[in-house]
C-alpha cells in the first residue's frame, strides 16, 4: 500500500533531505513539499494523506501550532534541529521526533515505526475494516438518517464541504468532505481524483485520464494514476 505523504519545513536543504530519503523507499509517495504549513491545510482537505513530515521551528506558525489546529491530523513525523520539543512532541502522540541532520538509517526506522503502528492502532484502518464487514451505512441528508447500499454507489463527487453520493437511481448529498467519507467505504471504492471516489465494480471503461461508468466520465487526478491504473489493470 502506497503511503501519500507531505513534507512540510521552511527550509528548502530539510526538504532535499526528505525528498532523497523518501526516493529510496518504493512505498512513500510525496504529494507536496511545502515551506509553510498554512499552505498545508487545502492540501489536507482534498487529498487523503497519510503521514506529514513536520518541521518545528517555523516562522509564522510553528509545526506543534500547526497540529494543535488540526481536528483529525494523518500521522505526524515531527523533524527539528532541537531536542528541547522532545516531551511536548510526544503528548501530542506522533509517530517519531527526527532531529536534523536526519540520516537515512534514521529515517527509514522511523518509517518502519509508522507502518508497525499503523497496522495495530491506526483508527481509520480499523474503521475501514469495520466497514468491509457491512453492506451499507446511514448518513444524514434533508434531516433524515438514509440507508445507502454500497453495492447501489456508482460514484462520490465532492462539493466544497458537502458530498454528492450517486446511485443507480437516485441521489443523496450530505454534508461531510470526501476525505472522510472515503474512511467509511470498503475496498471496491477508490479515490480517482480530488473530488471523485468511484465503485471499481460499476466501471465499464477507463483511458489515460478518465474512468467510465456507462456513459458517465470521471476524470483521473494526476496524483492518483499510478494507484488507479495499477488498481484497474
Amino acid at each position: 500500500m502506497t503511503i501519500r505523504c507531505i513534507a512540510i519545513d521552511d527550509e528548502p536543504l530539510a526538504l532535499e533531505v526528505i525528498k532523497s530519503h523518501m526516493d529510496q523507499i518504493p512505498d512513500l509517495e510525496l504529494v507536496a513539499s511545502l515551506n509553510n504549513p498554512i499552505n498545508a491545510v487545502e492540501i489536507l482537505n482534498s487529498n487523503p494523506i497519510d503521514l506529514i513530515f513536520l518541521d518545528i521551528e517555523m516562522p509564522i506558525l510553528s509545526g506543534i501550532e500547526f497540529i494543535k489546529t488540526l481536528k483529525s491530523p494523518p500521522k505526524v513525523i515531527l523533524t527539528t534541529a532541537y531536542r528541547n520539543y522532545a516531551i511536548e512532541s510526544y503528548e501530542l502522540d506522533v509517530v517519531d521526533y527526527l532531529l536534523k541532520p536526519i540520516s537515512f538509517k534514521r529515517f527509514f526506522k522511523a518509517i518502519t515505526k509508522y507502518k508497525s503502528l499503523s497496522a495495530v492502532r491506526d483508527p481509520l484502518i480499523q474503521n475501514k475494516t469495520t466497514e468491509d464487514s457491512l453492506d451499507h451505512l446511514y448518513v444524514n441528508s434533508n434531516k433524515k438518517h438514509i440507508k445507502i447500499s454500497f453495492s447501489e454507489i456508482l460514484y462520490i463527487e465532492s462539493i466544497k464541504d458537502y458530498i454528492r453520493i450517486i446511485l443507480e437511481n437516485s441521489n443523496v448529498v450530505t454534508k461531510e468532505t470526501i476525505s472522510n467519507f472515503e474512511t467509511k467505504l470498503p475496498k471496491q471504492f477508490v479515490r480517482v481524483h480530488r473530488s471523485y471516489i468511484v465503485n471499481i465494480s460499476k466501471v465499464t471503461a477507463f483511458t489515460k485520464i478518465d474512468v467510465e461508468i456507462g456513459a458517465i466520465e470521471i476524470p483521473i487526478g494526476a496524483i492518483y494514476k499510478n494507484s488507479v491504473f495499477d488498481i484497474l489493470k
